[in-house]
């Protein structure tokens, strides 16, 4: 059984053939699927740009074991617990070569977590696929793909222990940056709407929690949070325009932006271009991950400093993933759900 998405809301669990593997290839079976926001996107807007194109199978952040191995992999074998990466660089672009493997001309992905087995392709077997250390589940290895995209995030921004950070949107991505953000010693401001999400990120160390509905100013409430000036960082986690267009109005000068939510195709963000001249404003946005993340990431959930505990709130059958991508579809920023196929 696996999930297959036909376009917009049209998702069927059915039975498909498993999957068959060639000599770099592995087959695994999937013992937790994480869903995900992308998820939740792709099944609205019925496609993905450039990760999926209907009818697919769906679904990218998983951990399993290895069923059976090509006759050309040697790293790994049959029995053994792994995670893999949703996506492996060539190595060889324009990009690859200019340490920018996210950004990879050629870049494979491979979908279908949501079911039973799953073929890892050779590319990313042999460079994106790793060992779950033995006191890790399978939840918190499946974790390692959105943490990658929020470590490289961070990275991207330059966060240094002692700086101002604010962090505005508390759905999962929001909370691990607000959690990675202390663990690099950064004095955390967390914007939500939910109350949940607010506590959240209190125990996810947050400095200081601001409701969207108790301050309708909420760039004023950052900045009397740093005694006028504005913060070090910001980062954008929700992926609208007003809050790309708050997100530059809360930091200082010199400060750093990073547009880590991804606004709708064919969205435009007016931005005051006085502001970011003569305050030296620093803008950037950050997409995907690269092994390298990969790797940070696993190290970072195997260190403790994050776990599935912390973001995943419940556990359903492959079954009733249809109600599952509704459920979250309507609940936008709620928990990750892990399927069990």
């Amino acid at each position: 059984m696996a999930a297959v998405l036909y376009g917009k809301e049209q998702l069927r669990v059915e039975p498909v053939a498993v999957p068959t593997i060639s000599g770099g290839d592995l087959l695994v079976r999937v013992r937790a699927a994480l869903t995900c926001g992308t998820d939740v996107k792709v099944f609205r807007r019925g496609y993905h740009a450039r990760m999926i194109v209907p009818p697919a199978l769906f679904g990218h952040e998983l951990a399993g074991d290895i069923v059976a191995a090509g006759e050309d992999v040697g790293k790994f074998r049959a029995g053994q617990r792994i995670v893999a990466a949703n996506s492996a660089p060539c190595r060889e672009c324009f990009y690859c070569t200019r340490d920018a493997e996210n950004l990879c001309e050629d870049l494979l992905f491979n979908n279908g977590a949501y079911a039973e087995f799953i073929r890892i392709p050779g590319r990313i077997v042999e460079r994106n696929t790793y060992l779950i250390p033995d006191h890790l589940s399978y939840q918190d290895a499946a974790l390692i793909e959105p943490l990658a995209c929020v470590i490289r995030g961070l990275e991207e921004t330059g966060v240094r222990p002692g700086d101002d950070l604010v962090v505005i949107g508390l759905g999962p991505i929001g909370l691990m940056f607000v959690r990675l953000a202390k663990v690099a010693g950064a004095r955390v401001i967390a914007i939500g709407r939910r109350k949940t999400q607010l506590e959240r990120a209190g125990k996810m160390g947050a400095d200081v929690v601001i409701s969207t509905h108790a301050h309708h100013d909420v760039v004023s409430s950052v900045r009397d949070s740093t005694r006028g000036r504005g913060v070090d960082v910001a980062i954008e986690a929700v992926g609208k325009p007003e809050t790309w267009q708050q997100a530059v109005r809360m930091v200082r000068r010199g400060g750093t932006v990073n547009f880590f939510g991804g606004c709708p195709n064919d969205t435009h963000v007016s931005l005051d271009t006085s502001l970011l001249h003569y305050s030296e404003i620093t803008c950037k946005a950050s997409f995907h991950h690269t092994p390298a993340h990969i790797q940070k990431a696993l190290d970072a959930v195997s260190a403790g400093h994050i776990t599935a505990g912390d973001f995943v709130n419940r556990q359903e059958p492959l079954a009733n993933l249809l109600d599952v991508m509704r459920h979250l579809m309507s609940h936008n920023g709620h928990m990750k759900t892990a399927i069990i196929p």
